[in-house]
């Protein structure tokens, strides 16, 4: 992730470059270390240097990785003959570079020749199987050709050989969510929760798809977890309260006649609806009578 001053950073070597005061190698290189996606201005100043003779062969080895940063934003940008020209040169350079393939194979996928991209995928991983950039491609060509389905195998493919790749996991989970596939988003949030289990935005995550199941069990586990976000934030997280006080309506209404639990769900619901009137007073007073209204219609009546 960019911090604030790596993007102020960049930010002033673009404003540099554009109003002339030169530095676009070092700009480009900063777009790389950063892994930050600025496409166009890449293509700008990329050609800008590819195209000047001296400046080109100033960089001595680092050309080629240029030439490479260069033909990916063109992709990116759908300037795919610029792209075309720049891969074509690189296959010169290195004839029997694996690299230079995925280009080849990441160009087809830009022209949209789905069939022929998978078919040079399908070759470089016999040579690679564990390369994970490809896995990855192939994961995003079926999702631009909208085949969720094929994303899904995928992703549950690449998933076999890396296990550990967070990202992943999560973009198979969203991808359930969106096709209200919830038990199955829930054992992706799950595995993350494991590898990475104080990150809030999991558990949030994790208790809204419980929450959605439904059923006093999921419902009594979506509470624990809207609760472990708010220690795990401080007490600052809007949505993890208001969780709460659905959760401790919900189990209130499915778990009727057992006076512990009412008790727990009355005091719990009045420490929630204290911090969430607190916290509407101090950033949206004009919302507080809206705020109290919800609160009460949630309230268990005795």
């Amino acid at each position: 992730m960019v911090s604030k001053t790596e993007e102020a950073q960049l930010n002033r070597l673009e404003s540099q470059v554009d109003n002339g005061g030169g530095g676009a190698w070092e700009y480009l290189c900063l777009v790389r270390k950063l892994k930050v996606r600025r496409s166009e201005k890449v293509l700008k100043y990329g050609m800008s240097i590819l195209n000047d003779l001296s400046k080109r062969s100033s960089l001595g080895p680092e050309e080629w990785t240029l030439y490479e940063q260069v033909a990916l934003a063109a992709m990116d940008c759908q300037c795919l003959d610029v792209a075309k020209d720049l891969i074509k040169l690189l296959r010169k350079a290195f004839p029997e570079s694996k690299r230079v393939g995925k280009l080849e194979a990441m160009l087809l996928e830009a022209k949209g020749s789905w069939a022929e991209a998978e078919k040079a995928y399908s070759s470089l991983l016999e040579d690679s199987p564990l390369d994970q950039v490809i896995h990855k491609r192939r994961v995003a060509m079926a999702k631009a050709q909208g085949d969720t389905s094929g994303a899904i195998e995928w992703l549950n493919k690449y998933l076999e050989i890396f296990m550990a790749d967070n990202d992943a996991w999560r973009e198979l989970a969203e991808i359930y969510v969106s096709l209200q596939m919830y038990k199955q988003a829930a054992f992706c949030y799950e595995e993350l929760i494991l590898a990475q289990p104080t990150v809030p935005l999991y558990h949030l995550a994790y208790a809204d798809i419980l929450y959605t199941l439904g059923g006093l069990e999921n419902i009594q586990t979506a509470k624990k977890y809207y609760a472990s976000v708010i220690d795990l934030t401080g007490g600052k997280n809007i949505r993890a309260l208001f969780g709460i006080s659905l959760c401790t309506s919900a189990i209130a209404q499915l778990a009727k006649g057992r006076n512990k639990e009412d008790k727990e769900t009355s005091e719990l619901q009045s420490l929630v609806a204290t911090a969430l009137e607190k916290d509407y007073k101090q950033r949206a007073p004009d919302k507080l009578s809206l705020l109290t209204t919800a609160l009460k219609n949630l309230k268990v009546s005795s």
